[in-house]
């Protein structure tokens, strides 16, 4: 925890409400998200019990397994979800745009939209990705045949939870963590993981502080638990009541009913509070990179929609490249978000500052039109003398760039005495005058920081086909069997 996040945590306490740790919001809000609040069977890890589903708060569609242990019933669960989920993805799409030609000289189009997916918390994620994991191999023919639209389910719910992974995506939102991302609570971060109560200190009820309204939400009577797991109490004299009457009754519609009016008891103050929260974080203003966060998005869910039919599902296990190139892949997005963010966010930067890893101050001197003439051409060089109180870890020779204008690259020459010479490399036009408003003026507040956007070079990974002894050597090719669809659900 940082030493800013910790100084919120104790004003919260102080003034028994929740203390925003962000001045503008780091995600992308969909107009109509997808909201899923799923459960699932104590005791079984990927036996669904019941989802609340939709795009309206005013208008959700409860989904039940009336008995978990059927195969049967499972399996026409996740076709009906499959339906929702699939509508989804197919009318979240928006208009086809055409880009222009990359680096192989194509055009290529990118929707203009994609779908989002939110859940309560991490614990819906695991669910979503057991889910698809336990549905994509499931065969549309033979004894065990499910519905066509049940291993599409499962590929699609296996990509979200892979893009999930991706720092910065907002496919699929855990509201948990992006509510922690913005606001800073008195309690501890494990009590945070309870919607409920993180809810209770960022918005409490009318006439509560936010202890009080966390100490309302853990009573499962009057907050039931987010899921996917349910209250033991619940489970032991409502739930398992319902499921065994239902079981004599061989299946009577009466008997669904009193089981299905039980889940939605459980269901619907989590449905509201993911509601709220949207409305919460919608009022934020957006950040300055998060459209291009979402176009990155839009990309990858173009890229696969488009070629959703010519390959196989999701393997279990990547093959040692694929595993190398999404570990590359992740670390490099890392990086730049959280180099975004902070350019979005000066409570954000100011992290960064306090750590070392950026400075603020003001410019004391300036050389605007310094030029460097020890090669063989001069080359524009301004040079700063930044004043500053913050404590200032980087070393000479560290490339820096600006707050306030990224492309504004420089490098620190010398730090001491409470100030940084800083020398101007780039990002200040091609003339050996800077442009106009570029360079920073004695008595101007800077900020500049060792966080890059693009630190990581192009990596070189052999093809599938080159893959080195030492990793096993070319993976064989797959094959779909029967195997594939015996595993095991939960």
């Amino acid at each position: 925890m940082s030493v800013l996040a910790s100084l919120a945590r104790l004003e919260a306490v102080a003034a028994g409400v929740a203390r925003p740790l962000a001045t503008v919001r780091h995600c992308h809000v969909a107009d109509a998200p997808l909201v899923l609040v799923p459960l699932r069977l104590a005791g079984e890890a990927a036996a669904p019990l019941a989802v609340m589903a939709g795009s309206a708060p005013g208008d959700p569609e409860l989904l039940v397994v009336p008995q978990p242990r059927n195969r049967d019933l499972r399996f026409a669960f996740a076709a009906d979800l499959a339906k929702l989920v699939l509508k989804h993805i197919e009318t979240s799409r928006g208009e086809v745009e055409v880009l222009p030609p990359g680096k192989e000289g194509e055009e290529r189009i990118r929707y203009g939209d994609a779908p989002q997916l939110l859940v309560p918390n991490r614990g819906g994620v695991a669910f979503l990705r057991l889910m698809g994991r336990s549905t994509r191999f499931r065969s549309t023919e033979g004894p065990y045949a499910v519905d066509p639209a049940v291993p599409v389910l499962g590929r699609w719910l296996t990509w979200f939870a892979e893009r999930h992974d991706h720092p910065g995506s907002s496919l699929l939102g855990a509201m948990t963590e992006m509510l922690r991302l913005h606001w800073a609570t008195g309690q501890s971060s494990l009590e945070d993981g309870n919607l409920a109560a993180l809810m209770g200190w960022i918005d409490p009820p009318e006439g509560m502080d936010g202890p009080a309204a966390a100490a309302r939400a853990e009573d499962p009577v009057v907050c039931p638990p987010a899921g996917p797991a349910t209250d033991p109490t619940f489970d032991n004299e409502v739930l398992a009541p319902a499921i065994a009457a239902y079981d004599r009754s061989g299946g009577a519609p009466h008997a669904e009913e009193r089981l299905r009016t039980a889940l939605a008891g459980q269901l619907e103050p989590t449905w509201d509070l993911m509601w709220r929260a949207v409305e919460l974080l919608r009022a934020l203003p957006e950040g300055a990179s998060v459209p291009k966060r979402w176009e990155r998005d839009r990309d990858a869910f173009t890229y696969y929609h488009q070629t959703f039919g010519e390959a196989y599902p999701q393997a279990r296990r990547d093959s040692p490249v694929r595993a190398a190139r999404r570990l590359y892949d992740l670390e490099r997005a890392q990086d730049a978000y959280e180099a975004q963010r902070a350019f979005d966010d000066p409570l954000v930067m100011a992290e960064h500052r306090l750590a070392g890893q950026a400075f603020g101050g003001v410019v004391a001197e300036c050389d605007p039109e310094r030029l460097d003439e020890t090669g063989k051409r001069p080359k524009l060089r301004p040079r700063l003398v930044v004043e500053t109180q913050d404590p200032v870890r980087l070393d000479p020779g560290t490339t820096v760039c600006s707050a306030a204008r990224p492309a504004l690259k420089g490098r620190i020459v010398e730090v001491g005495g409470g100030s940084v010479l800083v020398e101007l490399t780039g990002g200040m036009g091609r003339r050996l005058t800077p442009e106009p408003g570029v360079v920073p003026q004695v008595g101007d507040r800077v900020c500049f920081t060792s966080l890059t956007e693009g630190s990581y070079g192009v990596a070189r990974f052999p093809d599938r086909e080159e893959t080195p002894w030492t990793h096993g050597g070319p993976p064989e090719d797959y094959v779909p069997t029967d195997e594939d669809a015996e595993e095991e659900w939960s």
